[in-house]
């Protein structure tokens, strides 16, 4: 809206209204039981615990709203309806930026002076960044590579942009304040509160008394998860042990997925590193002076090896050559274990250095972890022409040729080749064979490439002996810019290869491939000819910005995957009886988690967060800490309370201290069989009060989340509660909602776009109901969802003009002037009809997790039924009817609580209603009566039609009838009895086969043949109908008096129509002599407007 007049009375009501669920403790739950002692029905719904290193984003509010409007749709439900919301700390983040701002006012001083804020210092490293991206552009082009676009501006905050923490906090905190963000401790004293106030402006009903933070800034919370972990490792599920995680160097520790800035979700990727050994040079050439050196040298005489990666050992038999990027960086490294040089790329060797060479006697393959010896470097013009031998090769010898389509950022950068089976090789090398000036251009001679010819290795079905041969040949690949081609024939052979293939080479001939490969790969592993190497699956960065290695450290991992663990959590998931996923496609990615989601590092070496408790050395990490603390909820207002995020001692409602959380305490309030612990600091009757409120609220009933934490978090609690609680399935989450992501205006959430909304910024632009209202009309599924600035602003207008006229009807409006009694008008009925059928689809809706649709249903179809009736009332001249209008006023504002709260709460009180609206039931209405609904469908169809109608007629026309039929003609009769032979009463449908069958049916039976296809296209006219209104929909005679809500219809349609006169009679009228033209196209439900 141009004023702000309308947002600015809906944000001082809300304001209003939050004070007063405030002051009477609304929110707040404690369990509640009937007179004979069964507990009332209850729902508790939780939410992902925030990340605190800042302030909430819409992305948090979308999420937030899904849990939000359920939790509130089951109070009006009259369901003990229980949200609770706690705040996140453990973990790397807060850490890093804490350490990063600290090393900028070391650097830079108070208020930093950053070199950038010098125009001649910024120009001088804009200058840079423009020569780094010209020189990447160059390098790009020399190999025929497409360039990314690089950043060359400071002001652009990612890839070589400058980003600042203390510009970071400085949109966020008061300049002054910021140095006091250099202890890590400090935010969470900080952003917490903050964020509670942001809720509560939300409306987010939140019984706060359970709220808290994590780490061991916490000490009731940190005493939780030390018993957590106890019982984890009492039941076998923690382990020690030397294992391959994602790893931060720099860090110091593995880097789990709320450790990264860039690659969630990306685990390690085995490799087999083939060592290829490197024969004295044989063409004279003098780029080769440099590994003659080396080969000469002490560590070279021991051997020196091109060590390409591969995935796939069991195609060795197969290699021709191995290929280098020209361009490339490469370099040789000692390696202490195996006394020999690896020549490689500096990002591969930096991994390969983190890595265990044999880890069950601990030798890693370099003498200091993390560290490895370089000896030479090489560009890849250096390594180019070298004769090797490749372990497996039929061929004695094999050189290096050029590729200039390698990554150097994923494998070694060395590629070896074998064109049988990989569609990139064979392209590559015959492109060499065929183009002598290119391979001249390299220093690449004749004898280098002529005498290699594919070697079969594996025969496929269909395929035959060279499958990339076949493959390039069937899609006529002949250069690599055919690569959408390339990778559909790449995907192909290799898929078909490890599936159905059989070795036809080597001493596993015969077998199949996928049962040859880890047998091949033991062998050359065993003979010296390779080394298991691993890397993250794709570019994995830390929160400090270091890009992450795999390393091979001992660990305390969770042993997620375990079968027996595995078999129940997927066991639970999939009975549809015990958890709902609320759709198909959430349900098969945890299926999939569960299949994969394997080994878990649960602990790191510092950062924010509880100590494993028999191992003082080791942190638990951010996504193991969080994985039961919904239980935690159930008791946290008995040691902390209310205003005790930090868990202060001062402040327990039952003085409670920290050190009498024993495990003896924690097992008897949450673990079933355990005794009351003897000579417990804590009072015997607060334990059982808090040992029976966890088995009140417990099993949680609804966990919602975004999707992006299936992966991990969610699959991880589903594991922990089915750990901690073996003996008690039924204690195990009951169910979780995942949605996508939040767009704005369709557009990514982007600071440089100016769509990047923080949570209580829109609530003031728009009003807490009005973004609410936004982010329910969003979407509800696993898509990207859409919040529209443009939805906000129409429902600031919508939500005050509705309220306006609401209150003015029931409260100002003189009663006299208004219907009432039991006498309903067949509007009145209508829209009683149409309330009954509102409200049951809106809570079906609610209840399935749809709130868009259920938006559809309990806001904009009600207004439209209210509308309709406004509308009837005021052209037919008849008052409203005060009841019927009530009723829907009543239900409306019930319907859009979970929505708008505010509203709802605000209007409640203004219409004279006790109580507060958020705790008001849910409307009880009457069943819809499907042929009213009917009825009115009849009116509003018939209507629209009126006025297309009314639209094309001629000019000096004045005479205007409304044509109906009660029956139809024979030829359609006979259609409706196929039609009703063929319909499933138990099931409400036709068969799948219906449209084949009826043309089958309607030229067998139809014997004039134009009549055919008017048949069939009446046949799939009614099918529609039937699809929207059931059975009845195939009466032969109408099912209603057409007639009589014509006739009490007219002045209404009159009005609509802008006619001054207006008749309805029956088509079949003999004085009326309607042309069959106009006589053919009215049948039953199906009146026309017959102008003349």
């Amino acid at each position: 809206p141009k004023g702000t007049a309308k947002r600015d009375a809906l944000c001082a009501a809300e304001v209003e209204v939050q004070a007063m669920w405030e002051r009477e403790k609304v929110f707040e739950c404690n369990p509640s039981y009937d007179s004979s002692g069964k507990k009332d029905d209850k729902f508790i719904t939780t939410f992902p615990y925030p990340y605190s290193n800042g302030h909430l984003h819409l992305g948090h509010a979308f999420s937030l709203t899904k849990a939000v409007f359920r939790a509130q749709f089951e109070r009006n439900r009259g369901k003990n309806s229980l949200f609770p919301f706690a705040f996140h700390c453990t973990g790397m983040p807060i850490q890093a930026a804490a350490n990063k701002l600290k090393s900028e006012i070391a650097l830079y001083g108070t208020p930093p002076q950053f070199p950038e804020e010098d125009p001649a210092v910024r120009a001088k490293m804009e200058a840079e960044l423009a020569a780094a991206a010209q020189a990447k552009a160059d390098k790009a082009a020399a190999t025929g590579a497409k360039g990314k676009g690089s950043k060359t501006k400071l002001v652009q905050k990612t890839g070589t942009g400058i980003v600042r923490q203390w510009n970071i906090l400085k949109r966020m905190v008061p300049e002054d304040e910021i140095p006091q963000f250099s202890d890590p401790v400090h935010w969470l004293r900080y952003f917490p509160p903050i964020g509670v106030e942001h809720m509560k402006r939300f409306g987010s009903g939140v019984d706060w008394r359970r709220s808290f933070i994590t780490t061991a800034v916490n000490g009731y919370y940190d005493a939780f998860i030390r018993w957590q972990f106890n019982v984890l490792r009492e039941k076998g599920k923690v382990l020690f042990g030397k294992r391959n995680n994602v790893y931060s160097i720099l860090d110091g520790q593995v880097c789990a997925d709320h450790d990264r800035s860039e690659g969630e979700g990306v685990g390690p990727q085995e490799y087999v590193l083939i060592k290829q050994r490197v024969l004295a040079p044989d063409h004279g050439q003098e780029r080769h002076g440099k590994m003659e050196k080396l080969l000469n040298t002490e560590e070279g005489k021991k051997g020196v090896y091109l060590v390409p990666a591969t995935l796939r050992p069991e195609t060795m038999y197969g290699q021709t050559n191995c290929f280098i990027l020209p361009t490339g960086d490469y370099a040789a490294y000692y390696i202490d274990a195996t006394d020999e040089v690896f020549i490689m790329s500096a990002r591969s060797a930096r991994g390969l250095a983190c890595q265990a060479y044999d880890a069950a006697n601990d030798i890693y393959f370099t003498k200091e972890f993390g560290k490895i010896r370089q000896l030479e470097t090489f560009s890849g013009d250096e390594l180019l022409g070298l004769p090797l031998s490749a372990p497996n090769s039929t061929y004695e010898k094999v050189y290096t040729l050029p590729l200039l389509t390698i990554s150097m950022g994923k494998g070694t950068g060395v590629v070896t080749s074998v064109p049988s089976d990989a569609p990139d090789d064979h392209v590559a090398l015959q492109a060499l064979k065929d183009k002598p000036d290119f391979a001249a251009k390299y220093g690449i001679t004749p004898d280098m490439v002529e005498p290699f010819e594919v070697v079969p290795i594996i025969s496929i079905e269909g395929y035959g002996d060279a499958s990339a041969v076949f493959m390039c040949e069937k899609l006529g690949i002949k250069s690599f810019n055919d690569k959408a081609k390339l990778a559909q024939a790449k995907d192909e052979t290799y898929l078909k290869g490890f599936t159905i293939g059989v070795m036809t080479y080597g001493p596993h001939s015969g077998k199949k491939v996928s049962n040859a490969k880890p047998l091949i790969k033991d062998e050359m592993i065993k003979a010296g000819q390779a080394h298991l190497y691993f890397e993250p699956e794709s570019k994995v960065v830390s929160r400090t910005n270091d890009e992450c290695v795999v390393a091979s450290t001992d660990q305390w991992y969770l042993a997620y995957g375990e079968e027996s663990w595995c078999s129940a959590v997927k066991k639970h998931v999939l009975d549809d009886e015990k958890f709902t996923a609320y759709d198909t496609a959430s349900l098969e990615k945890y299926d999939a988690t569960l299949d994969w989601l394997k080994e878990w590092a649960c602990t790191r070496q510092f950062g924010l967060g509880t100590f494993l408790p028999w191992d003082k050395q080791w942190v638990i990490e951010s996504l193991s800490d969080s994985t039961i603390y919904m239980a935690y909820y159930t008791i946290a207002h008995y040691l902390q309370g209310e205003n005790n995020l930090n868990g202060e001692e001062s402040k327990s409602p039952e003085n409670i201290k920290v050190g009498d959380l024993t495990d003896e305490v924690f097992n008897y309030i949450y673990r079933k069989g355990f005794p009351l612990p003897e000579g417990s600091g804590v009072a015997s009757d607060t334990l059982t009060k808090m040992r029976d409120e966890f088995r009140y609220w417990y099993p949680m009933d609804l966990r919602v989340s975004a999707k992006d934490l299936i992966p991990n978090h969610l699959t991880m609690a589903l594991y922990n509660h089915a750990a901690i609680w073996d003996d008690e399935p039924e204690l195990w989450p009951r169910g979780y909602y995942t949605n996508g992501h939040i767009m704005v205006d369709a557009q990514k959430m982007s600071k440089s776009k100016g769509n990047f909304l923080m949570m209580l910024e829109t609530i003031n632009k728009y009003s807490a109901d009005a973004t609410r209202f936004s982010c329910a009309d969003a979407g509800d599924t696993l898509d990207d969802a859409n919040f529209s600035r443009d939805t906000a602003n129409a429902a600031i207008i919508s939500l005050t003009n509705e309220a306006a006229w609401i209150k003015e009807f029931l409260t100002d409006t003189d009663k006299s002037t208004l219907r009432s009694g039991d006498d309903l008008n067949f509007m009145e009925k209508v829209l009683e009809n149409e309330t009954n059928r509102l409200v049951k689809a809106t809570e079906d809706c609610y209840e399935g997790m749809q709130f868009r649709e259920g938006l559809q249903k309990g806001w904009f179809e009600m207004m439209i039924a209210k509308n309709n009736y406004k509308s009837w009332c005021h052209d037919s001249g008849i008052a409203m009817h005060e009841r019927i209008v009530r009723k829907w006023a009543e239900s409306l504002i019930i319907l859009i609580c979970p929505i708008c709260p505010h509203w709802s709460e605000t209007l409640w009180k203004d219409i004279g209603k006790e109580g507060f609206a958020v705790r008001a039931p849910w409307p009880v209405v009457g069943e819809e009566d499907k042929l009213f609904t009917r009825q009115a469908k009849f009116l509003r169809d018939s209507l629209k039609n009126f006025r297309t109608n009314a639209g094309k007629a001629k000019k000096g026309w004045k005479t205007a009838t409304i044509l109906v039929a009660d029956g139809y003609p024979e030829w359609k009769i006979n259609a409706i009895l196929w039609m009703q032979s063929q319909y499933n009463t138990s099931s409400g449908s036709f068969p799948p086969t219906f449209m084949k069958d009826l043309k089958v049916w309607s030229t067998t039976n139809v014997s004039e043949k134009k009549k055919i296809k008017l048949t069939m296209q009446f046949v799939s006219f009614m099918k529609r109908e039937v699809d929207e209104v059931g059975e009845m929909g195939m009466d032969i005679k109408c099912p209603f008096d057409q007639s009589a809500i014509l006739n009490e219809s007219v002045a209404y349609i009159k009005a609509q129509l802008n006619m001054a006169e207006l008749s309805v009679a029956s088509v079949d009228d003999p004085e009326l002599a309607v042309p069959d033209r106009t006589s053919q196209n009215v049948s039953p439900g199906k009146p026309v407007l017959w102008m003349r």
